[in-house]
């Protein structure tokens, strides 16, 4: 049956290695997303969901279930490594039910959430390797029923190059080439593998029987599957789709000017990321302050916040730069020196207001309406200097302010904004009789913290449409700085104050002689306009981990403002995020929290774990390498024929047939180990699992083994040719719940045989031939077997499948390995 890991060939053995080197090619094709997710552990991960599709398929081939069965099971066998790793909350920890399976679903939304917003080279998260898995999972499956099932191992090709264009796609720069070298020499194994197979079906020989005619045409395809793996992933590799903006050649923005994803979703994917991500280093910035790197104009009722229109052309970022509307271009000038590390997009951060940068491309331009540094594409600038002023006027200033507002009309908008929102903003600021006192008023009410208003990253509800906004409002009132500045922004509106919503990040931690600021910094705050002074930054979010920025306008409101001038951009209320280590509460903090983001940090891998893994793996090397390559044993002191002595072949295990036996099960015990403690490394539960399940596959691993042993040595014709003929045909016969008694002849034994298996005609005749076979060993001078020997044994073989069929307990259990000193009287099988 297609899928089996053996076949009898005319007395031989001839092993099918081709699910094994299938899921091979899965998993080195994987090797492509290195490029777009860090670290390596993933990968392991990987290694141990297609093993289990693999060994699944195997198991349910081997007990003839169907196609659709076999495809069945291994999506129940990779769900359930899901589960087990991902969830608490299985059916004995390791079932999936419907608990489990929301569980999978959450962390899958929070694995795209990473994707859509994440920069690759992404962090190697849990969520992430949810993902991971049961994409590849799902590409393995595919390449399994198509090399194995459908024995088309060439159109599983397809599949694999899938699997490359995606990281192609998506990665900025090229993918690594070991990763194609990896991939296109594992398929082109795959194709080899399944070319000598079918051709030692048709000549029905053995593995170094004889030259295979087909094998040019296998290297010869292989060979250019190579260069078309290469020629593709070469020219793939340099497309990239990070950040990109819509809309055709240079033009910025697509009519909607919307981006290529949403500004909002981008913010969220980087809160909600596990492991916070190094973004920028930061030197020389005097005091606290707000890194922006875009401002959204346009609220669209049901869709939330955009940028609102197309860019303008702008104007080169690289020099002298002109002054944002209302800015009347005084101030102390501080140069900023911003590092960016693993920020590659469309906007370049800048603090406060920018009067120049230095050191960046001609690529990158400067709107001065939007107060955003932008390109074309998303790339990554290298250390940058941005000159600007970071002083802001007082608060007797802005309450002074008068006059007409000269932006853009856009920013007065509030389109489909809920009365009752409406008439809460006029409640708010009734009272008040200028801008910045209304301003404040509509702060206050977020933060002063008698409205119950809560900040949390764990809100289920994302959206900032009108229903939602009014929601968050007047009854939720929980979530994060997404929700915050909506509703401050568009309640501002409301009450004929120009505003949007900022985005970049908060203060960050400082790290020796700079401040660094990472994916958990990222923020959202409301910028309103004062004529005269520009763009004023209010942050209604009630952050509580010591990363928000107040400006002086409002955290000296206590104490004598009523000075002239401008103040400091000193803060009177903000402490940067603690460094790594220290005992801040802050979730911002690098290695604060665990890969999962619960709070909880991943607990390191135990020495001892470490040091067995290793030791066993060294074990399973030095014992597999002499059993590979020791040849068979010895027969009366000659060599089988059909085994050639090779140059550094292990005489010692030739010649000791139980030293080789011995050295076979060290190394398969070995390995075994291996697995489980690799297993153990990803999920203790499934290695006690797979523990278990080498435990109940090792009785039937013994008789594959045995019986393999025993064909090679028939399909020899050497001198013990014909008692291990008899001895195959003994233990299937015990196997299928019937023994032969030592104290019977043969011939008797062999008529036993066929009355009690029913033998047909082809089965007897080739019992016949064993008999006689067996018979001429004991008594004829001639060494060498009958050459027919093989194929007598294939023939009874063949007919106890179709008069006798083993059942599933006796392929799982079998009973020559069981209970070899059993009773010998027969007993019909179960």
């Amino acid at each position: 049956m297609t899928g089996r890991t053996a076949a009898p060939r005319d007395g031989g053995w001839v092993v099918n290695v081709t699910p094994a080197v299938a899921g091979l090619a899965t998993l080195c094709a994987a090797t492509a997303l290195s490029g777009v997710i860090a670290g390596g552990l993933w990968l392991v991960y990987l290694a141990v969901a297609i093993t289990v599709i693999g060994g699944t398929g195997v198991l349910l081939r081997s007990a003839r279930m169907p196609l659709p069965v076999v495809v069945l099971g291994q999506l129940l066998a990779l769900t359930s490594v899901l589960v087990t790793i991902f969830t608490r909350s299985g059916v004995l920890v390791v079932l999936p039910g419907p608990q489990s399976l929301s569980d999978l679903v959450a962390k899958l939304g929070e694995a795209m959430a990473e994707v859509q917003t994440g920069v690759p080279p992404v962090p190697d998260s849990e969520a992430m390797r949810c993902l991971v898995m049961v994409a590849i999972g799902l590409v393995a499956i595919v390449v399994d029923l198509l090399a194995v099932g459908a024995k088309a191992p060439a159109a599983s090709g397809l599949v694999l190059l899938c699997v490359f264009a995606v990281p192609a796609s998506l990665a900025d720069e090229m993918l690594p080439v070991w990763t194609f070298v990896f991939g296109a020499g594992a398929f082109a194994l795959l194709l080899a593998v399944d070319g000598q197979h079918r051709h030692e079906a048709w000549r029905g020989k053995l593995p170094g029987g004889g030259q295979s005619g087909s094998a040019p045409a296998a290297t010869g395809v292989a060979a250019l599957a190579v260069v078309i793996a290469l020629v593709a992933g070469a020219s793939l590799a340099f497309v990239g789709t990070v950040g990109r903006l819509p809309g055709s050649g240079d033009q910025i923005g697509g009519g909607s000017g919307g981006l290529g994803i949403d500004p909002m979703t981008e913010l969220r994917g980087m809160l909600n990321q596990g492991a916070p991500r190094e973004l920028f280093r930061v030197r020389d910035l005097p005091t606290s302050a707000y890194l922006r790197a875009m401002t959204l104009r346009e609220y669209v009722p049901d869709k939330g916040w955009q940028l609102g229109g197309n860019l303008p052309e702008g104007v080169a970022a690289d020099g002298a730069l002109p002054v944002q509307p209302g800015d009347q271009g005084g101030g102390e000038v501080v140069d900023v020196k911003i590092e960016p590390v693993n920020w590659v997009d469309n906007w370049l951060p800048v603090y406060g207001r920018p009067r120049g940068i230095q050191e960046v491309d001609d690529n990158w331009r400067y709107d001065p309406v939007r107060g955003m540094v932008y390109s074309v594409r998303a790339r990554k600038s290298g250390e940058y200097t941005l000159q600007t002023v970071l002083e802001t006027p007082s608060a007797d200033k802005l309450r002074r302010t008068s006059g007409q507002v000269d932006v853009e009309a856009e920013y007065l908008e509030a389109p489909g904004v809920e009365s009752r929102v409406a008439d809460l903003a006029r409640r708010i600021v009734s009272g008040h009789d200028n801008q910045f006192d209304q301003a404040t008023a509509l702060y206050r009410y977020f933060t002063d913290g008698t409205q119950g208003f809560t900040y949390t990253t764990q809100t289920s509800n994302t959206d900032t449409s009108a229903d939602a906004l009014a929601d968050f409002v007047l009854a939720g009132k929980k979530g994060f700085c997404e929700q915050y500045a909506s509703a401050m922004a568009i309640m501002a509106r409301s009450v004929g104050m120009a505003s949007r919503v900022a985005l970049g990040f908060t203060a960050g931690f400082p790290t020796g002689d700079y401040q660094t600021i990472t994916s958990q910094d990222a923020h959202a705050w409301v910028e309103i306009y004062f004529p005269g002074y520009g763009w004023m930054v209010f942050d209604p979010t009630p952050l509580s981990d010591g990363r928000g920025v107040t400006p002086p306008y409002i955290s000296g409101m206590s104490a004598d403002d009523e000075e002239d001038g401008s103040t400091a951009g000193a803060t009177t209320t903000t402490t940067t995020t603690a460094a790594p280590g220290t005992s801040s509460s802050a979730s911002a903090v690098p290695g604060a929290q665990g890969q999962d983001g619960t709070g909880q940090v991943d607990e390191p891998t135990p020495t001892w774990h470490l040091a067995t893994l290793i030791v066993a793996f060294l074990v399973a090397l030095l014992v597999t390498a002499p059993v590979l390559f020791g040849g068979s044993p010895k027969k009366n002191g000659q060599a089988r024929p059909d085994q050639q002595v090779l140059p550094g072949q292990a005489v010692w295990l030739r010649q000791a047939p139980w030293v080789r036996r011995a050295a076979l099960v060290t190394a398969v015990a070995a390995w075994v180990l291996v697995s489980v403690l690799l297993v153990a490394l990803v999920s203790w539960p499934l290695a006690v699992v797979l523990a278990l399940l080498a435990a109940a596959a090792a009785p039937s691993g013994v008789r594959v083994w045995r019986r393999r042993e025993r064909l090679r040595a028939v399909a020899g014709l050497g001198p013990d040719a014909a008692g291990a003929a008899w001895q195959e045909l003994v233990a299937e016969s015990v196997d299928r719940g019937t023994r032969v008694p030592d104290t019977e002849t043969v011939r008797v034994a062999a008529r036993r045989l066929v009355r009690v298996h029913n033998l047909d005609e082809q089965g007897r005749d080739g019992l016949r031939a064993v008999v006689g076979a067996v018979e001429r060993s004991w008594y004829s001078t001639q060494a060498a077997a009958d050459p027919s020997l093989p194929g007598a044994v294939d023939s009874v073989r063949q007919s106890l499948s179709r008069n006798a069929p083993l059942a599933l307990k006796a392929k799982f259990l079998p009973r020559s390995v069981l209970q070899p000193k059993a009773p010998t009287d027969s007993d019909p099988q179960d």
